[in-house]
């Protein structure tokens, strides 16, 4: 790859990859360190990745990043154990893409990311088995778990209201 041709992927890519960091982890600060993070192992190894499989290349990057973050620090919050979730209900209307979020938070991140990948990105269940390092076929089970678990979260009465 060249200079160029990097340059080109940040133009083309920065905004889709912070995006799905976004979703992932709902946390802006966060999700600009893992886009930054990919295009800093991107420029570290750009001779040897191919402009093609550049944006495959950000994506695996930053989901395993991402994935390395969760990890570290779900140990962390299990040594400390420092707060408890509650769960409230508001009476307030509740936007269905509020309630979509809600539900996407409730999956496992496996789960979640698979269905970002396909369902916001438009990514082909190849793509996506190269990112996460998945089978085509694992991937597709993902998917059609992820989908049943958000069918049945959202048709749940009390989600919505």
């Amino acid at each position: 790859m060249t200079i160029s041709e990097y340059n080109s992927c940040v133009d083309e890519y920065a905004d889709n990859l912070y995006r799905f960091m976004f979703k992932q982890t709902g946390d802006s600060p966060s999700a600009k360190d893992l886009v930054q993070d990919a295009y800093l192992k991107l420029w570290q190894k750009y001779k040897d990745v191919d402009f093609k499989k550049a944006k495959s290349y950000l994506f695996t990057t930053g989901y395993n990043k991402m994935i390395d973050n969760y990890r570290k620090n779900s140990r962390q919050e299990l040594i400390q154990d420092s707060h408890v979730r509650t769960h409230t209900h508001s009476d307030q209307y509740s936007d269905l893409s509020e309630i979509l979020e809600e539900a996407l938070n409730k999956l496992p991140e496996i789960q979640k990311s698979v269905i970002m990948l396909r369902d916001y990105e438009g990514y082909s269940y190849d793509e996506i088995g190269e990112i996460t390092n998945l089978k085509s076929s694992q991937v597709k089970v993902y998917i059609y778990r992820g989908r049943l678990k958000l069918k049945e979260y959202l048709i749940s009465v009390e989600h919505v209201l």
